[in-house]
């Protein structure tokens, strides 16, 4: 099948589970589509068992085809990051900057640790032999909150303009250092190369580093291009060079895509940046930037629901999955507690803060991506087993749920 088939057969099935979700359960867009594709990948799985017409096995070959890491890793995620980079409140931003970083950096190497040694000790009490630095990887894949998920949420619920910039800014800076953790990680365990503290800070600061100065580059040079146009159909332009480029030249260089494009989104998003944008060219790269991000969500979470068909499951495994959903819950609240006590957490509000912030720390397709592109080992069946369930735990009952926690401690 040609890239253009793939590509129109994800997008109907986005579009034939949205319409059923919109007209019968009316969950939220992304959530509904994840759900229907799960229980029509269930419902073929086992159609299949009791009259086996081998289509299960062609809808493996067609996400096989499909190669989810490469798309989202290498195509989508420099879009979705971009589009949701639009919507934070710069001001609010910068007033919990601290925070941010201190989420971004600090919470997501506590939540690496955490989860890693918990889930060393799931692994070995089911029985499966999995070594530490494997669940180090685990960890890593499973440690930055998905800004796919959050910054949609995010729109729906009346929450504080800081809690927001502070949610906002942590999923879309977090998923950088969280491949670049992943990227060391499976370094050791899949090579057995050793590593020190001055490699993993190393390569934090190359990098990270150099996905922030390649986005403030960027950024600088489109406010720049912006300045020179008054074609509405020329900034849109200019906005689609700034993020693909930014993402693809770090790609090539070594350096963080997912922090360049994030970086370079805030930047185009700044009022100096909009100043420059004729009116009609805020409007249009508006409508068009949400557009992209709705489009992109469906898709994304209707391949991550069919991507059950692509697991295998044993008992040893669906005990371990089980009890991996608590611990990543008690990883993501030890590691924002920890990383943001010293930096925010001291207001009336640091419980309710702290409550939305771990509640809502839901997992998507980076982590889909993140696992399903391991290397071929014993290793692999393991840990993509638990990555599925956790996320999916997270997106349909904690994404599902966050509003009343919302409200609880945020009442409008």
């Amino acid at each position: 099948m040609t890239s253009l088939g793939l590509f129109a057969l994800v997008l109907a099935l986005a579009t034939l589970t949205g319409l059923f979700n919109a007209r019968i359960l009316r969950l939220p867009l992304t959530i509904g589509v994840l759900l229907l594709s799960l229980v029509v990948s269930v419902g073929l799985s086992v159609a299949d068992w009791v009259l086996p017409l081998h289509t299960v096995h062609a809808l493996q070959t067609l996400l096989t085809q499909i190669d989810l890491p490469t798309t989202l890793m290498e195509g989508a995620l420099a879009f979705l990051l971009f589009a949701g980079a639009q919507g934070v409140d710069l001001g609010a931003l910068f007033a919990r900057k601290f925070s941010v970083l201190a989420l971004a950096l600090l919470g997501t190497l506590l939540a690496v640790v955490v989860f890693a040694a918990g889930a060393w000790g799931i692994f070995t009490l089911v029985g499966l032999n999995v070594p530490l630095a494997w669940c180090v990887v685990l960890g890593a894949i499973l440690a930055p909150t998905d800004p796919v998920s959050v910054v949609g949420m995010l729109r729906r619920l009346g929450l504080p303009a800081q809690v927001q910039a502070l949610f906002a800014g942590e999923s879309l800076f977090n998923d950088g250092v969280g491949v670049v953790i992943f990227t060391v990680a499976l370094e050791v365990a899949h090579h057995a190369h050793p590593v020190s503290a001055l490699r993993l800070a190393e390569a934090f600061t190359t990098e990270v580093g150099g996905g922030l100065l390649v986005g403030l580059v960027g950024g600088w040079l489109a406010r720049k291009a912006f300045a020179l146009s008054q074609d509405p159909q020329l900034d849109l332009l200019i906005s689609l060079t700034l993020c693909t480029g930014t993402y693809s030249l770090c790609t090539a260089w070594g350096l963080s895509g997912p922090i360049a494009t994030v970086t370079a989104g805030l930047c185009m998003a700044a009022p100096a940046t909009q100043r420059r944008i004729t009116e009609q060219g805020r409007k249009n790269l508006h409508v068009f930037w949400e557009l992209v991000d709705e489009v992109l969500n469906a898709m994304l979470f209707a391949l991550i629901g069919f991507q059950v068909l692509a697991l295998s499951f044993s008992r040893a495994l669906v005990v371990a999955a089980a009890l991996a959903i608590p611990l990543a819950i008690i990883a993501r609240l030890l590691s924002v507690l920890l990383a943001t006590l010293p930096v925010y957490l001291r207001g009336q509000d640091r419980m309710g803060v702290l409550a939305v912030l771990t509640w809502g720390g839901l997992r998507g397709g980076i982590s889909i991506s993140l696992a399903l592109g391991l290397p071929e080992s014993p290793m692999r069946a393991p840990l993509l087993a638990v990555c599925y369930c956790v996320v999916v735990f997270t997106i349909l009952v904690q994404g599902l749920t966050i509003a009343p926690v919302v409200r609880k401690f945020h009442p409008s």
